[in-house]
C-alpha cells in the first residue's frame, strides 16, 4: 500500500504529517466535501464559512450547564412532536445564495421542526437556534451570526443567553419576515419560544449556575 498522509485540520490551515516531518500550506480552502468528512474525524469542532475551517474552544462550566437546562426543557416538552432538539455537536447549514458561500455552524442549542430536514450531520430549516453567550464568542453571536442567521427562510427566533447575568435577548421574525429585539433580565420574565409554542421561566434557564444571582 502507497502512503496515505494523515490530514489534520488546524485553525485556518491545511496541515499533512509525513514520516514525523510536518508540511504547511499558507492557506487551504476546502470544500463542503472535504470538510464534512473530515469533520467526523476530528477530535476537535470546527466551524466552516466558505472555504475556511475555525476551531472552536471549549465552553465554561456556567455554559455547559445552561444550555443543558434549555436543551433538557425543550426536549422535555417537545417529546412526541414533530419538532427534533439538539445540542452543540449538530450543525446548521446556511448558502448565502447572493455570495455564493456556505457557511456551517454549531449552535448551542437548535430545534428543527420540517420534515424535510433528513441530513444526518446537519440542519437545514431551523426554526429556533439558542446561544449561549461567551466572552470569547459574543461579538460574532452578536454580529456574524445573527446576519446569517437570519438569511435562514425557516428561522423564527434566535436567542442570546448571557451566562454572567440574568439577561436574555430574543430576535423574533414576524410574518412579513421583519424582525424585532426583546431583552428580559428580571427574574420573574418568561422567555415566549413562539417558534414551537412554549414558555421557558428565567429561573429555569439559570438553575444551578454559580456566580448567577437571581434576585
Amino acid at each position: 500500500m502507497g502512503f496515505q498522509p494523515l490530514i489534520i485540520l488546524y485553525l485556518n490551515n491545511f496541515i499533512i504529517v509525513r514520516k514525523g516531518k510536518i508540511m504547511q500550506s499558507p492557506l487551504y480552502f476546502f470544500t463542503v466535501e472535504e470538510y464534512l468528512e473530515l469533520e467526523q474525524i476530528s477530535d476537535i469542532r470546527h466551524e466552516y464559512f466558505a472555504g475556511e475551517v475555525f476551531a472552536m474552544a471549549g465552553g465554561s462550566k456556567e455554559h455547559n450547564i445552561i444550555s443543558g437546562n434549555v436543551y433538557s426543557r425543550l426536549r422535555s416538552q417537545l417529546r412526541g412532536s414533530s419538532c427534533n432538539v439538539f445540542m452543540s455537536d449538530m450543525k446548521v447549514r446556511i448558502n448565502l445564495a447572493h455570495e455564493n458561500q456556505t457557511i456551517f455552524y454549531y449552535p448551542d442549542v437548535i430545534v428543527s421542526c420540517d420534515t424535510e430536514d433528513q441530513d444526518r450531520y446537519f440542519l437545514n430549516y431551523p426554526c429556533l437556534i439558542i446561544e449561549v453567550l461567551s466572552p470569547s464568542t459574543e461579538t460574532i453571536d452578536r454580529r456574524e451570526k445573527l446576519l446569517n442567521y437570519r438569511s435562514l427562510a425557516s428561522l423564527k427566533e434566535y436567542i442570546l443567553i448571557s451566562q454572567d447575568e440574568v439577561k436574555v435577548e430574543v430576535y423574533r421574525q414576524d410574518e412579513k419576515r421583519n424582525w424585532t429585539i426583546q431583552t428580559l433580565i428580571n427574574r420573574d420574565d418568561k422567555l415566549h419560544l413562539d417558534s414551537v409554542g412554549l414558555i421557558l421561566e428565567m429561573t429555569d434557564i439559570y438553575e444551578d449556575v454559580i456566580n448567577v444571582a437571581i434576585m
